[in-house]
């Protein structure tokens, strides 16, 4: 369910600044150094803690408590009953001994936002984070519930269920501060007492899910005022309130300490010892007459949580959604925030350019379209947040992990298993799969293209005459097309333009008598259409006149910028806006479109107000979901109308979590038409595979990428090269197109046989999708996770399924690729176009003996343009088919 609004981030817009810093910092910096949030941890040396012991959680595992060093907890799997050395016994979470593993702090929130680009930060820190005390920890039965204790069960609830409970505290920041407990002793009480600390009570529960997995949600209660000098050995009092169920909302500080200061100030002008004094009061809240706009820009007394535990200095870490620039993690500090990936994201000149142009336009390593609060690692421990707050996952110091939570509870799920397969399985059982999709969609190439009717029948009948297996032309320009200032733009109005495709029906009827779909484009985002002069509905004007757009803090439409135009948004938490847009995907289909991009989805302001009144920054993250999910909806309404073989497809590219629950595949975005690392075809492989390793199992770029810049001085455009090893855009006129002339046309030909050649394949990787959340294209790291080689790799190479081998050539000039061939699992590989095998340790036929390594070996293979370097599995039945079907299709 969406969290409810709180206090909006201080947001400040940047659209319209000339001139911006050309490199702003990639992950704005927390105001808590991580040494202050990750505080120390106590317990009573008298209590039952002060010896170690097992708990259950359901009848799979177990927390263990060590109380030696400071005090650790450790959640593992049960045993089998033959004990040795079964797998399941293996740690999956620990903490550091010693250390707070839960810790709370306030601080303000800033944000910077400009054209779908944010920067969340904190400002100034107002409680950080003190210490954590361990008070007790027990399991909870259902007759523990049912004689009241604190847990909301169900029919389906595992127990016993873990309690750990005891008492976060903070301290306020400003160290001029005085303690508010020793006012009535006078001054001398007063300069002996410390800062004043603000402690609540947290409640951790661990409850067993499923077989694989244990989900985890830390609770804070009300709170009370205690002083800095006391006891640290002991626990700093906190109230004794029970948490509610699944939910436990911080009481109104203004409430509870305004009553209070108006009954002692009428008596003798004083305070109850245990409260703050007026200048503290007034340090944490605006007083009554300043109580305006800025107000609710003040922090609740905790809205920031933090989770530490550890982690080994030799772990990686994989995942965190689409990701363009890294493929392990260790060592970062990765931020979850949906956005536009940015334009060069760090490869310069570009990026330098566009962000002095446009702020934080040009992106960075971790700006991403759709991230995700998960991981694996290479020491098979994986996690993940339930809920949209935005969190940083902070993987800068060797021996532990720090997740920052922007908000005042943190739910997620433990996994367990023994291959990064398992743990992928399991993580998608939970969070969603994609369906078995329309054969039609994965029999043959989709072309993108654009100029109108005529255009389509030209570079269609250029298809025929190429023998090319096509599945459908994906026409986003179905809409019209208006010149603005960074090139060729559509109407955002989603309807045919009548002049630009002419004949409209009569085309997609043509097309499918063919056996080739039709597909075109949509966004969530709609703009006044009072220039277009041929509009037959203006969508903006009905959206508005229906009360189902965004709205800004005056209740208005919200208008923003969108590259060279303003836009306004749909709000889908009314679900009259998700009603009224099937409407306008109905229109479509039924004038027999197949499918089509779902674009967009990252861009919604941190301050925008929304129908269901909930959290901005968190409805953020959640927003690409509810775009999917309409889209999804009205795909299986139509297939429920129409049957299995006119099934629709459509694609995205903005996502959470759980988007491959809703998405039918996803979409890379917006590259760079280069060779660059971090915003050209090599992040169109690592957006491939990091995506893969998250979730989404189906993926895909533009073939040569999309974004252009033909300035005099600044030029990206798209080589005859580039396109046909991307094979193996916004200025389309400046770009090598694959109907560009008989050569481009002849190799598009070829990849497109090449691509039908191994269909069968595709099928099943498609249904392996649907039925485990395996990817297709897979990184190395998916079946040789103890490989020390593998776990380096990025874009270099990958599989397909587990049969196939491909070694991409991603550099300019290049006609020979190193592949490396990993040898753990006894297997040889079979080069496609040679037929030279490459396993044990050798490599047959003429040739040098690759360089030897501990689990594979290298070996330089030849790559030219129209012949990539794949391989196959020697043996395999899936292999010698392709094989075959290349011969039988005349491309060997």
């Amino acid at each position: 369910m969406p969290s409810p609004a709180t206090a909006k981030p201080k947001t400040t817009k940047k659209h319209n600044a000339r001139l911006n810093n050309p490199f702003p910092r990639a992950v704005p910096a927390a105001a808590f150094r991580n040494g202050d949030a990750a505080p120390p941890l106590s317990f009573g040396p008298f209590s039952k803690l002060a010896h170690a012991h097992d708990y259950p959680v359901g009848s799979r595992f177990r927390l263990s408590w060590n109380p030696s060093l400071g005090g650790a907890v450790s959640l593992a799997g049960v045993p089998s009953s033959s004990g040795g050395g079964d797998p399941r016994s293996r740690v999956m979470w620990e903490t550091i001994p010693g250390v707070a593993f839960v810790s709370a702090a306030s601080t303000t929130t800033e944000a910077d936002e400009c054209r779908g680009s944010f920067a969340l930060r904190d400002g100034r820190a107002r409680l950080v984070p003190g210490r954590q005390s361990v008070d007790r920890i027990r399991s909870l039965y259902r007759c523990d519930v049912e004689a009241g204790a604190a847990f909301e069960a169900s029919d389906q609830t595992r127990f016993p269920v873990l309690l750990i409970t005891g008492v976060v505290s903070a301290k306020k920041a400003d160290p001029a501060s005085s303690c508010c407990c020793g006012l009535r002793a006078g001054r001398r009480a007063k300069a002996r007492a410390g800062k004043p600390i603000l402690s609540a009570r947290y409640w951790v529960f661990l409850e067993e899910k499923s077989d694989t997995q244990v989900s985890f949600s830390v609770k804070i209660a009300d709170y009370q005022w205690s002083c800095g000098h006391a006891d640290p050995s002991s626990p700093p009092p906190a109230a004794t309130t029970a948490p509610r169920p699944h939910r436990i909302n911080i009481l109104s500080l203004r409430l509870r300490l305004a009553g209070r200061l108006h009954r002692s100030m009428s008596k003798k002008k004083k305070l109850s010892a245990g409260f703050p004094a007026q200048e503290e009061v007034s340090a944490l809240l605006p007083p009554p007459e300043r109580a305006s706009a800025d107000e609710e820009a003040r922090p609740e007394e905790f809205n920031r949580v933090f989770l530490t535990y550890a982690s080994e200095r030799d772990e990686r870490f994989y995942g965190f959604g689409e990701q363009f620039s890294c493929m392990e993690f260790k060592g970062r500090r990765v931020p979850v925030l949906v956005q536009e990936q940015g334009i060069g994201r760090g490869d310069q000149p570009i990026t330098f350019a566009a962000n002095l142009l446009s702020y934080r336009s040009g992106g960075n390593w971790s700006t991403t379209y759709a991230p995700s609060p998960f991981y694996l690692t290479s020491k098979m421990r994986s996690l993940y947040l339930e809920g949209y707050d935005y969190s940083i996952f902070d993987l800068t110091k060797p021996d532990r992990v720090q997740i920052q939570v922007y908000g005042n509870s943190v739910q997620g799920r433990i996994l367990q298993g023994e291959s990064p397969t398992e743990l992928i399985t399991s993580y998608t059982g939970s969070t969603g799969r994609p369906p078995v999709l329309p054969r039609w969609i994965t029999s043959g190439a989709v072309v993108g293209m654009q100029g109108g009717t005529e255009a389509v029948r030209r570079v269609w009948r250029q298809l025929q005459d190429h023998d090319v297996p096509v599945s459908a032309f994906w026409l986003q320009d179905w809409v019209g097309q208006r010149k603005t200032a960074i090139g060729s733009q559509l109407w955002w109005n989603w309807e045919v333009d009548d002049d630009h495709y002419a004949g409209w029906k009569d085309l997609i009827r043509d097309l499918r008598r063919d056996g080739v779909r039709t597909m075109t484009y949509c966004n969530p985002c709609l703009v006044p259409m009072g220039e277009k002069g041929n509009a037959r509905r203006h969508l903006y004007e009905e959206a508005k006149e229906l009360g189902i757009l965004v709205r800004d803090e005056a209740g208005e439409p919200y208008m923003m910028p969108n590259t060279a135009f303003d836009v306004a948004m749909l709000d889908f938490t009314n679900p009259e806006a998700s009603s009224w847009f099937k409407g306008i995907l109905r229109g479509m289909a039924d004038e027999g479109v197949s499918g089509w991009m779902a674009d967009f989805g990252e861009g919604l302001p941190l301050d925008a107000r929304l129908h269901s009144g909930e959290d901005p920054v968190a409805a953020h993250n959640r927003y690409p979901e509810l775009w999917a999910r309409v889209n999804r909806e009205f795909a299986d309404e139509w297939k429920s109308e129409a049957g299995e073989e006119d099934g629709l497809v459509f694609f995205v590219r903005a996502g959470f979590r759980e988007s491959s629950r809703w998405a039918m595949l996803f979409w890379e975005g917006d590259q760079m038409v280069s060779w660059q690392a971090n915003d050209g075809i090599k992040s169109s492989v690592v957006g491939l595979l990091s995506g893969g390793l998250s979730g989404i199992p189906l993926n895909h770029s533009d073939a040569g990428g999309y974004c252009t810049v033909d300035l005099p001085l600044l030029r990206y455009r798209r080589s005859e090269e580039l396109l046909m090893r991307w094979m193996e855009g916004n200025k389309p006129g400046s770009n090598c197109q694959f109907y560009s002339n008989s050569r481009t046309l002849a190799h598009f030909a070829r990849c497109a046989k090449i691509y039908k050649a191994w269909e069968f394949y595709r099928v099943q990787l498609v249904k392996e999708a649907a039925e485990k959340g395996l990817p297709v294209a897979r990184h190395l790291f998916l079946h040789y996770p103890e490989d020390r080689r593998v776990q380096k790799l990025t874009y270099q190479q990958f599989l397909v399924g587990t049969e196939m081998l491909v070694v991409p050539v991603l550099d300019k000039g290049r006609t020979a690729v190193t592949a490396y061939f990993p040898t753990s699992d006894g297997g040889s590989w079979r080069h496609v176009w040679t037929g030279e095998e490459f396993g044990g340790g050798h490599r047959s036929g003429h040739g040098s003996v690759g360089e030897a390594t501990v689990h594979g070996f290298e070996a330089e293979v030849s790559a030219d343009v129209g012949c990539p370097a794949v391989f196959v599995r020697v043996g395999s039945p899936v292999g010698e088919r392709f094989v075959r079907n290349l011969r039988d299709l005349g491309v060997i």
